[in-house]
């Protein structure tokens, strides 16, 4: 299967509906908002953080932000937000970059004035955004806070309680400035002191918690992942956010909406910076929706860790977990996501979506191009009895029922098949229409072989512990599918089957939902209560011969059993190890 960005682009493409941030974006470019000589029009952004892998909440963001610019000719950067050396890496760096690229989005510009490559970190603003610090202390802008942090707790107030200034928040200008080159120059310890900027003088009185002198700049003794130990004093978010959107031109800041509170201050930052001669109108806007929460999933960084660290799943990219690098490995498509994504719209009021918007998603994407294949997932031998032994007849079936140009695969049809346990029954239970023995006097259940013959059930065989572990039967040679005669036999069962003799033995990893709990961790619960002891089934199971040939990463359905995929981690050539990506249908919708 091919995971092809372009036709990734296209499914998603097609007909975005119409929400507000586009009434917005269609509004400013209708007016002229963003119109600058050499630049697009809209230029979006990606900015993570490099502490974590990506999950699916993000992959909406992704979608979104460079969804945008594909579809108003402009272009979206990929920015990580790396500052804060004690939790980044450039594991997760490789990392995002790879889950971006696999979902179907790049940061090159397809025009060659376009600057290229618009892949950029805030740590590149380092001396720039230091620059700025050292402006709005001397303009009255910011101070040197120098209390103890649970000083600062206690002063900051809370929702019902004005804060309280700082004994230090009138230090002169000049002498903030000296403690912050001294900040800079390594000669104070973590949290000896703080820059805080001072939006107001009665900013500390503010409903708004994120307005009370918010913290910009931090003392912090670490190595950087990528600046080394250049820096000790590292730049809060909210402070290095809206600059590097200004430095990279940025016309809409789209975030999610718990960054709502944080507009006012992204606001009187580039607007008191442009008044300082650092930029020039028009400065980036804020935009905020309401982020993705799935059913059934927890995307808590913190908990995705200690599920790893726990051994609670098998790494980062376990294909029960909602990390990108997880869902691309249970068989997830990109062209999925994005339709899901679409689907789910953007909006700024919090709801939950179900899982099963994503699955379905998922399924709809791969029912058109997943090539057909047999698997029989938990085997029990069948006999053909008046077949003969060593002899073999070929059975074929479409690689895919619509489209006949992919041609037809083809399986021999032998004296011993495997089928699935669930086709027999000693003891039919009402409706049951597979294979069941002869009953008093009346004969065995007669069932076709799907692709292959009608047979009639004789009996079976048990072990000593009670089991049975074969089925006999005998076939009608004219019965075949395909051929004249096979209209003669009306039998109700239908059940598929691969030879004992040329089928493939191969690991197969039943995928399930990880939680029980559509909210697992919602309302101080712990998330681990729920864990789906379920979640992960491993079966050998038997595949017909052609799945030999199966890459990593292709994907199939498997019929009556939903779609699959060849991991892409433990496939080998001649030697696929399979991961259920879906079943055919909701299996939880109605039974749970």
């Amino acid at each position: 299967m091919s995971n092809d960005k372009n036709s990734a682009k296209g499914a998603a493409a097609a007909a975005p509906a119409p929400n507000f941030l586009r009434n917005i974006v269609e509004h400013d470019l209708a007016t002229g908002a963003h119109q600058r000589e050499g630049l697009p029009s809209v230029i979006t952004r990606f900015p993570p953080e490099p502490n974590g892998y990506l999950h699916i909440g993000h992959a909406k963001s992704i979608c979104l932000n460079f969804g945008l610019a594909r579809d108003y000719d402009g272009r979206c950067h990929l920015r990580f937000d790396d500052t804060n050396p004690a939790k980044e890496e450039q594991e997760y760096v490789d990392s995002i970059i790879d889950s971006v690229k696999w979902l179907g989005f790049d940061w090159q510009s397809k025009d060659p004035a376009g600057g290229g490559d618009h892949l950029y970190y805030a740590s590149d603003y380092f001396d720039r955004l230091y620059e700025m610090a050292e402006y709005l202390i001397t303009a009255g802008y910011a101070y040197v806070d120098s209390q103890s942090a649970e000083e600062m707790a206690a002063n900051r107030g809370n929702f019902n309680t004005p804060g309280v200034n700082s004994r230090f928040r009138d230090r002169p200008a000049a002498e903030s400035l000296q403690l912050f080159r001294d900040m800079k120059a390594g000669k104070y310890a973590d949290g000896e002191h703080i820059l805080r900027a001072k939006m107001s003088e009665d900013a500390m009185s503010s409903p708004n918690m994120n307005l009370r002198d918010p913290a910009i700049y931090r003392i912090r003794h670490a190595h950087h992942h990528r600046t080394g130990d250049k820096w000790c004093i590292y730049p809060m978010y909210d402070y290095t956010h809206p600059i590097s959107d200004a430095l990279e031109n940025i016309t809409h800041s789209v975030c999610t909406l718990e960054f709502q509170d944080h507009r006012p201050f992204y606001d009187w930052l580039l607007d008191t910076l442009s008044k300082g001669g650092f930029f020039t109108q028009p400065v980036p806007k804020q935009y905020e929706f309401s982020r993705l929460n799935l059913t059934y999933i927890v995307t808590s960084k913190r908990k995705l860790r200690q599920m790893v660290e726990e051994g609670i799943v098998d790494g980062w990219d376990d294909p029960r977990l909602s990390t990108l690098v997880g869902m691309r490995r249970r068989g997830f498509t990109p062209e999925g996501i994005q339709l899901m994504a679409e689907r789910t719209g953007v909006t700024k009021s919090d709801g939950w979506i179900d899982f099963s918007v994503l699955e379905g998603a998922v399924r709809e994407d791969l029912d058109p191009k997943a090539p057909r294949a047999i698997a029989v997932l938990k085997p029990l031998k069948l006999i053909v009895d008046n077949f003969a032994a060593g002899e073999s007849v070929e059975c074929s079936s479409p690689v895919h029922p619509h489209h006949p140009e992919l041609g037809n695969r083809t399986f021999p049809f032998t004296r011993e098949l495997w089928i699935e346990e669930e086709d027999f029954m000693e003891v039919p239970s009402k409706g049951y229409f597979r294979f069941y023995p002869p009953i008093g006097d009346q004969p065995g259940a007669r069932v076709r072989l799907k692709y292959g013959f009608v047979a009639e059930c004789t009996g079976y065989d048990k072990d000593e512990h009670g089991k049975v572990v074969a089925v006999h039967v005998n076939y009608f040679p004219d019965s075949k599918s395909g051929t004249e005669g096979a209209n003669s036999y009306k039998v109700k069962g239908n059940i598929h089957w691969v030879s004992v003799a040329t089928a493939l033995e191969a690991e197969v990893r039943l995928y399930d939902r990880l939680f029980t709990d559509p909210q697992p961790d919602a309302g101080g619960k712990d998330f681990k209560e729920f864990l789906n002891p379920n979640a992960k089934e491993v079966v050998t199971a038997y595949l017909e011969p052609g799945l030999k040939d199966a890459q990593a990463e292709q994907r199939f359905q498997f019929e009556r059993h939903g779609y699959f995929v060849a991991d892409r981690v433990d496939s080998t050539p001649g030697k696929p190890v399979f991961n259920r990506i879906v079943t055919l249908k909701d299996s939880w919708g109605n039974a749970r």
